[in-house]
């Protein structure tokens, strides 16, 4: 496979808008054609796994709710919202025998940043799929570290790597 067959994978971040479908229940056929949400030729994995260039790769965007919007969750929503893929997750590997290799989330793992603010701290529902799952790589974005080089972390078998700006990761 080359590098233009992998598609660009994406979750939302708190900045950004709601990327949920309208209800289109009452919408007159004619105004069915709306666009897709988000950033056009990318795919959101928001809440899915998807295989792509060979891995199986599982996404969760958002952040910590601290003010109103989009994409913000509490510990609670996110543990809610994560179990759900922990058995998407499971049911993938129970049908085809295949784990998780890559977890994308926008916010990172609770405690692995080098956050104070309670924006910033993550969430805990991430070291639980962590835990679980064992991905060889977590990448995470939200956390920005202004010209620093975010130095990567590890838990158990996983490397978790801050990409924000931007990171090349071999994998």
């Amino acid at each position: 496979m080359s590098r233009l067959d992998v598609p660009l994978l994406y979750v939302p971040g708190n900045h950004d808008p709601s990327l949920k479908p309208p209800d289109l229940t009452w919408t007159p056929a004619r105004a069915l054609d709306l666009p897709v949400p988000g950033p056009p030729g990318c795919v959101n994995i928001d809440g899915r796994v998807v295989q792509a260039a060979g891995l199986r790769i599982a996404g969760l965007g958002g952040s910590l709710r601290y003010k109103a919007g989009p994409n913000q969750y509490s510990q609670g929503q996110m543990g809610r919202r994560a179990l759900r893929l922990e058995l998407r997750l499971r049911l993938n590997r129970a049908r085809d025998g295949r784990k998780l290799d890559i977890l994308v989330t926008h916010a990172p793992p609770f405690g692995v940043a080098e956050a104070v603010d309670s924006a910033h701290v993550g969430f805990v529902a991430y070291l639980r799929l962590i835990r679980n799952f064992q991905p060889l790589l977590h990448v995470h974005g939200h956390v920005h570290p202004y010209g620093r080089l975010m130095p990567e972390s590890v838990v158990g078998a996983t490397r978790i790597v801050n990409v924000v700006p931007s990171r090349m990761i071999e994998v």
